[in-house]
């Protein structure tokens, strides 16, 4: 607290010492040509002289700062619904510097947040350029090629109409599942929330993915055998969209010969998770906060040969969030990784 004191009032402490020796100097010589030097006369006003010169510049100095600082308050509308209120001026000065350290620190935190999406902005941008500009080019290609005398041949027409086909289909799949998303975020996707039996849908999707899972041998099985329906309440056809995308993901990057199991628990009493396991690759912990972005790729090289737009589990997340639920993901590496997500159960 001493410290505190004399840094705030060290400039008036030094300005009114230096105004007392000055002016009883003065007084001094004065009164010893007048030959009638009085000791106590000459301590009485070198005090009453330092008191008063102390009252008054500190506190012309701090209302003067206090009057500056306060206009380029007023100007950046910082102030809002405070309002000056007649108390003390050092308590005035102290509720200013606290106020100012805040903006300063909110402005900091502002300046970051903006320079964090800038980049996201930019990456985003370049991410989407890629994948348009990858299935436009073929297409191209293929077209060109046909144009330039390739169409003669009935066998090569096939097989590059099919082609350039296959990636005027890609384009439409991305540009669905972005118009999807935007939809999600602006809340504009409209959910048809019904009464359905979760186990029973899972089930469907697997019937719908086995051929696919089968291509690399992984197994899509239950952790336990669900005799009795588990009715929850939800849009049944952005949950199967879910379920799928999350299904398809283990497949895409688990282990041949592996599997991917699906589990239903109760979480609270009008809750359950849904929770999907592989035994495949695994997300590095580096990547697990990022891994819910537009386009983002855990492995790039090798998420392009697999195909997909890169907004499944974008979508995945805007679609539970949408239905005021959470979505959870835990990984390690060359271990496997789950996903989970809760629902909310039929009353």
């Amino acid at each position: 607290m001493q410290n505190k004191l004399k840094k705030t009032y060290k400039f008036a402490f030094k300005t009114s010492l230096y105004i007392t020796l000055f002016l009883t100097l003065i007084l001094s010589v004065f009164l010893y040509l007048l030959l009638s030097i009085n000791v106590w006369y000459l301590l009485l006003f070198a005090v009453t002289t330092y008191i008063v010169s102390f009252i008054i510049i500190q506190y012309r100095v701090e209302r003067f700062i206090y009057r500056r600082v306060k206009k380029i308050y007023d100007d950046l509308t910082l102030l809002e619904s405070t309002t000056l209120r007649k108390q003390p001026i050092t308590t005035d000065m102290a509720t200013l510097t606290q106020e100012i350290d805040k903006y300063a620190k909110d402005k900091k935190l502002e300046i970051e947040t903006l320079k964090v999406r800038e980049e996201y902005r930019k990456e985003f941008l370049g991410n989407i350029s890629h994948e348009l500009k990858t299935p436009l080019f073929t297409v191209q290609g293929y077209l060109l090629t046909l144009l330039d005398g390739a169409i003669e041949d009935m066998k090569v027409r096939e097989k590059y109409l099919n082609r350039a086909n296959k990636g005027l289909e890609r384009l439409i799949y991305i540009v669905k599942d972005l118009d999807m998303i935007t939809k999600l975020e602006v809340g504009d996707l409209r959910l048809n929330i019904e009464t359905f039996d979760i186990v029973e849908l899972v089930q469907s999707v697997f019937d719908l993915l086995e051929m696919k899972a089968s291509k690399k041998k992984i197994s899509l099985i239950f952790d336990i055998d669900y005799k009795e329906p588990i009715m929850v309440s939800a849009d049944k056809e952005r949950i199967q969209q879910v379920l799928t995308n999350l299904i398809v993901n283990s497949i895409k990057y688990g282990e041949e010969k592996g599997t991917t199991e699906v589990s239903i628990e109760n979480l609270i009493k009008n809750k359950v998770i849904v929770r999907v396991t592989d035994n495949g690759e695994g997300i590095s912990e580096s990547n697990l906060t990022r891994l819910f972005e537009r386009f983002f790729r855990v492995d790039k090289s090798g998420s392009r040969k697999e195909g997909g737009s890169g907004l499944g589990l974008s979508i995945v997340k805007h679609i539970i969030e949408a239905h005021d639920e959470k979505i959870y993901v835990e990984s390690e590496l060359n271990v496997g990784s789950e996903f989970s997500f809760t629902l909310e159960k039929a009353k």
